[in-house]
């Protein structure tokens, strides 16, 4: 893979600096607990762990979020050139369906028994079905594998490095 992003075995909170450099590429401070879950090979961010639920008690549906300036923009460009529908079109409804159910499935099994607020749904993105945006895909792909979004994703992007 000609992305440069490697998983890492977050146990603890982020650090200050972890803080700041997220909140320098997010252009906010983040609204939610989370743990940087990839990292660039300069180990600067790629991908955040997000908790289910924001700091102000709102629900969090992306629980895997891509902060990495390069890539965000590289798949701001596929994203623009039709890629939503494309990857729709390329990956099995199945295994998409699955894919959703697995994401909502961890995400879920993080909000603390005693919440009473509002909750997130949907998979992916947020959403139950198709493709939303390539963005969370592959911030779920990098960090847990398994995506098929997010592969198709990886495909184009070494692709277009190869153009």
């Amino acid at each position: 893979m000609n992305i440069d992003a490697v998983r890492v075995s977050p146990i603890e909170l982020p650090s200050a600096d972890e803080v700041s450099q997220v909140a320098a590429l997010l252009g906010r401070h983040p609204e939610v607990d989370f743990e940087v879950v990839v990292v660039d090979s300069e180990g600067n961010p790629v991908v955040i762990r997000n908790g289910p639920i924001m700091n102000n008690g709102r629900p969090m549906p992306t629980r895997y979020w891509l902060v990495g300036r390069d890539l965000s923009r590289r798949v701001a460009r596929l994203e623009g050139g039709g890629g939503v529908r494309a990857a729709e079109k390329a990956v099995d409804a199945y295994e998409l369906a699955a894919t959703h159910q697995q994401y909502a499935a961890e995400r879920d099994a993080q909000i603390p028994q005693d919440h009473l607020g509002p909750r997130p749904a949907g998979g992916v993105g947020g959403t139950r079905t198709g493709v939303k945006c390539l963005h969370t895909h592959l911030a779920h792909h990098l960090a847990v594998g398994g995506d098929p979004v997010g592969a198709w994703v990886v495909q184009q992007l070494e692709a277009d490095n190869h153009a």
